[in-house]
């Protein structure tokens, strides 16, 4: 029998069971849809996260630390043990051979300090942050209030609502005020007879004159370990002229390192993609320095997306595998129906091949229908939930989110599976049509 001629009459049968066939196809829509809405959403929350992350630097980025000198007064006798390395300063000559290295882009401190604000003639204890310009792309101050530092070393502040709020309730008010920063300023103490050493540091009162510029909803991240950092966030090179005293100004002491170029308890190093930073932070410990990134943590992250995405596909399948129910329900149906029909074809010389191949079309058509309905209905669950999410997200003075997303291979999986599943689904009813007997399929009334 030629293919063209078993279309029509596979057609030509869907046709005449129209209402039957119909409501298997639907069956087989709603269990692709119910596939195809779960994967959706396990896919555009994935792309949420890993976007968000992208834009936030942290998977561009490498945590830099110095590294200690292992002996100590309670190693043990030199003789016993081997000579450690002397630890190096990570102070401004590290910072500048960090900045030269290959694909590097950025090398900047964390600056946190404590300090008092006075608005209004009132005091306010709180954490200053410096934050450096590329911070703006990480999406932490998306839909902010007023606007971002206009340069990098401008007499600007940004406030965190939580912060804004205890300075007045009405936030918006107050961008455009100034504020004052009284905080410690580390003075390096000169050696005598030496002024290029330092044999310790004094700390001096100073007083900063500020322009409130924006409020922000999130506490943004200023380097790793800088999640929740600071409420009151300063442009980074401003924050770095204040030379404020920092909580590690008393290790350095210990350590006497030199007050002209004071050490740093930390430095981010940005590189140019995240396929780089493997080979940047081995170049960063092989100077001798602690390096770290968070590369690990997004392999960890792809895992548990790779789970939760088969979680919900395999949930998501149920649905289907009551629908494949459905196929053979209707296909052994037609059997009954079309007895006299499959003894016809048997007796003008159809082959058991053919017959057999007349029912997977009949199941194929239903299975493709189905897909392209399935992936439809889909999609339209998946833009439901993504505008009720951003319209509750709307309520609460939150930006909008895209929750669901559907790429191409997503649809032609889709597809590809129901007419598999359907294909399937038809094994049995088309080999028992294939085993009829001409003879007593003739007789059957």
């Amino acid at each position: 029998m030629k293919l063209r001629d078993m279309t029509e009459l596979a057609v030509r049968n869907l046709r005449e069971a129209i209402l039957r066939n119909s409501l298997t196809t639907l069956g087989v829509a709603v269990g692709v849809a119910s596939l195809v809405a779960m994967l959706s959403l396990g896919v555009g929350l994935q792309q949420l996260a890993t976007s968000r992350l992208s834009k936030s630097g942290l998977f561009d980025s490498i945590f830099v630390t110095p590294k200690t000198n292992l002996r100590g007064p309670g190693a043990g006798p030199p003789a016993t043990r081997a000579a450690a390395p002397k630890a190096r300063l990570l102070n401004e000559d590290a910072r500048e051979e960090l900045t030269k290295l290959p694909n590097v882009i950025e090398v900047y401190p964390q600056i946190r300090f404590f300090t008092e604000v006075r608005f209004d003639g009132k005091p306010y204890a709180t954490m200053v942050a410096g934050m450096p310009e590329s911070s703006k792309a990480s999406g932490s101050f998306d839909g902010m209030q007023g606007n971002f530092f206009s340069s990098a070393n401008v007499d600007e502040a940004i406030l965190q609502v939580e912060f804004a709020k205890e300075l007045s309730p009405q936030t918006s008010s107050l961008i455009g005020k100034d504020l004052v920063l009284r905080y410690a300023e580390r003075q390096a103490l000169a050696v005598p007879g030496d002024s290029a050493e330092s044999g310790g540091f004094s700390v001096v009162p100073k007083e900063k004159h500020v322009r409130i510029i924006g409020v922000v909803e999130t506490e943004p991240a200023s380097g790793f370990g800088g999640f929740g950092s600071g409420r009151l966030l300063l442009p980074l090179q401003l924050a770095e002229t204040l030379r404020a005293a920092q909580v590690n100004d008393l290790r350095d002491v210990l350590r006497d390192t030199s007050g002209d170029k004071p050490a740093y308890a930390s430095l981010t190093v940005r590189v140019k993609s995240p396929s780089l930073v493997d080979a940047t932070e081995a170049k960063i410990k092989d100077m001798g320095f602690g390096a770290f990134s968070l590369l690990d943590a997004s392999k960890s992250l792809r895992i548990f997306f790779s789970v939760f995405d088969l979680l919900l596909g395999i949930f998501g399948s149920l649905a289907l595998a009551v629908a494949t129910l459905g196929i053979i329900n209707t296909l052994v149906m037609a059997i009954l129906e079309r007895r006299r029909e499959i003894g016809v074809l048997k007796a003008l010389g159809a082959a058991d091949s053919d017959v057999k191949q007349l029912f997977f079309v009949e199941a194929g058509v239903m299975g493709l229908a189905g897909g392209v309905l399935g992936v439809f209905f889909g999609w339209l669950i998946g833009r439901t939930l993504t505008l009720g999410t951003n319209i509750y997200l709307k309520r609460q003075d939150l930006p909008g989110v895209e929750i669901s997303a559907i790429p191409w291979w997503l649809i032609g999986g889709a597809i590809g599976f129901a007419v598999f599943v359907s294909l399937v689904a038809g094994l049995y009813p088309a080999s028992r049509a294939a085993k009829l007997n001409p003879v007593d399929a003739l007789r059957y009334e």
